[in-house]
């Protein structure tokens, strides 16, 4: 049977609640003439109903094994488990947030699958891919509810208010970190009224800063790396950091962490000595709470008093906006997606896989000498 089948089941990780499909982005595919097949129920949690995908031309099926069963492509947001990649056809293409240099079980079952594992976190971040690029996408909304968090857990308002009962002083909030997520944070803590900056080691992000409204904060340290990513610091220069900072965050009533390095562990830049010196009834939220977190004493997924500072280190922020989030990463992965879902391919039901083309080459894993086998319809 010509035609290339795309396969979609719900997601099963814990607390996630985006889909890797929407309406939208189903009724697109189709067009191009793949069969779409989803599970019933995928789409509930992020507001996205079984009557939407069916007017949209997919297939409705009980099941995630039905779902996925002979895909030839399959759209996740995070990873299915291991016994579920065995049970994909070989050479099948998984696409989504795969991690799986992370659990040795789940790399042995793509690998024992011959699948063409494409996680979109190893995408290029280039000018071209902007429109597939996840990992910004979702950072945005997970630096928008990191403040939304912080203003929840502060025992005092983000803006300045004039009252009967006097003046109210703006909060001062610190956002760490100036990537996609801090940059949200700054732009969502600004619009609550609060007095903002941003700190950052790559010096080029000051602009970025300020033309939110934010000030940056300087404290004559710089990293700047490559791809837009920062660099670690020596040893000297995180401890000059770190005795800046300390004296700094004695006035600071809120703190906002998004610093990351890819493919490490989150940096420690706010020590238990740092937060031993704020003010009882300050807030940390630590956004970075997956990879280990930039406070030292952040615990993944709980919230926490260290001496009347609350810590907050909640996981899995993005899913917390799952309508929009799975909106904005339906169209990145549909415009990865499009890169060997082509009419023509569709046509002649195989995968239009060009490895001469660097999104593909450089996000297929694990890395190939030689040009894979594309999976066939059958």
């Amino acid at each position: 049977m010509a035609g290339i089948t795309i396969g979609v089941a719900g997601e099963t990780a814990s607390g996630e609640r985006r889909v890797a499909l929407t309406p939208e982005t189903c009724r697109k595919l189709v067009a191009r003439g793949a069969r779409v097949r989803v599970q019933r129920g995928a789409g509930r949690l992020s507001s996205f109903t079984d009557e939407a995908y069916a007017q949209a031309g997919a297939e409705l099926v009980d099941g995630a094994a039905a779902a996925l069963r002979d895909a030839d492509v399959v759209l996740c947001v995070q990873s299915p488990s291991s016994p579920t990649l065995m049970s994909l056809r070989k050479g099948a293409a998984l696409v989504g947030l795969l991690a799986p240099q992370v659990d040795a079980a789940r790399a042995e079952a793509i690998n024992a699958r011959n699948l063409l594992a494409f996680p979109l976190e190893r995408l290029p971040r280039t000018t071209r891919a902007q429109a597939m690029d996840v990992l910004s996408s979702q950072a945005g909304m997970a630096g928008y509810k990191a403040v939304l968090i912080a203003a929840q857990l502060a025992p005092r308002f983000f803006p300045m208010l004039t009252t009967a009962a006097g003046t109210i002083r703006p909060s001062k909030v610190l956002i760490v970190g100036a990537g996609v997520a801090g940059l949200q944070a700054i732009a969502t803590a600004k619009r609550l009224g609060a007095q903002v900056e941003g700190f950052d080691v790559r010096p080029e992000t000051r602009e970025q800063i300020e033309s939110l409204g934010g000030r940056f904060l300087d404290l004559g340290v710089s990293a700047a790396g490559e791809g837009g990513y920062a660099r670690a610091l020596t040893d000297e220069e995180r401890a000059e950091q770190q005795r800046r900072l300390a004296e700094h965050l004695r006035n600071v009533d809120v703190i906002v962490c998004t610093a990351a390095v890819p493919g490490r562990p989150a940096p420690k830049i706010v020590t238990a000595a740092m937060v031993a010196g704020m003010r009882p009834g300050s807030v940390i939220v630590d956004l970075a709470a997956e990879t280990g977190g930039n406070c030292e004493l952040t615990r993944p997924g709980e919230t926490v008093d260290s001496g009347g500072v609350t810590i907050a280190g909640p996981l899995n922020l993005a899913s917390m906006g799952a309508v929009h989030a799975s909106e904005m990463y339906a169209r990145n992965v549909l415009n990865f997606v499009s890169l060997f879902v082509t009419e023509e391919a569709s046509r002649e039901g195989r995968l239009a896989l060009d490895w001469d083309d660097e999104l593909l080459a450089k996000t297929v894993w694990p890395e190939r000498v030689a040009a894979p086998v594309a999976a066939a319809a059958t």
